[in-house]
């Protein structure tokens, strides 16, 4: 049952924040090691790229794979290894895949639009439309961590389009 009053101390949530922010960085360090000797033996060396290469790239090897790892375990598991570690878990009204992967394509869409401006701001010089996304990205990051630390119901914008709510493990 979703709550409207979901007193998840802060303390729980940075705590899943940072387990969960640690796993991605370390599955983004295994990428860049492996890619990196993709490179050395295929190209001998860092290819250029076209922005539409570099946007396709970040897209498919990073932030699909962190969605659909965290949709798989939200869905499976109840919720991410920083859930589990933070003693918190998932609930779902209706449990579905789809509705995981809505909560997890909203919440690293920031993520991703991050990727996107910073991209195009190296192949423009960071103009204009670059900098424009670049913030938009940060504050809707930025709106969906206080939605999740702030609100009554502590659910952020994934969580309500997906009928989903983090709340204290109960088991």
């Amino acid at each position: 049952m979703i709550n409207t009053n979901n007193p998840i101390p802060i303390k729980n949530r940075i705590k899943e924040l940072l387990f969960d922010y640690l796993i991605i960085l370390l599955y983004l360090a295994l990428l860049f090691a492996a890619t990196m000797m993709f490179y050395a033996f295929s190209f001998k060396g860092i290819p250029e790229m076209t922005e539409l290469q570099s946007q396709l790239l970040v897209t498919v090897t990073s932030v699909i794979p962190i969605i659909l790892i965290f949709s798989y375990l939200d869905y499976s598991k109840d919720g991410s290894i920083g859930k589990r570690i933070a003693g918190l878990t998932l609930f779902y009204e209706r449990k579905s895949m789809k509705a995981s992967l809505i909560r997890n394509g909203i919440k690293f869409l920031p993520w991703q639009l991050g990727h996107v401006s910073t991209i195009h701001g190296v192949y423009t010089n960071f103009n204009l439309p670059s900098i424009t996304l670049s913030i938009f990205s940060m504050s809707f990051g930025a709106l969906l961590l206080l939605m999740a630390l702030l609100r009554q119901d502590k659910r952020h914008l994934g969580d309500l389009f997906a009928s989903t709510q983090v709340q204290l493990n109960s088991k």
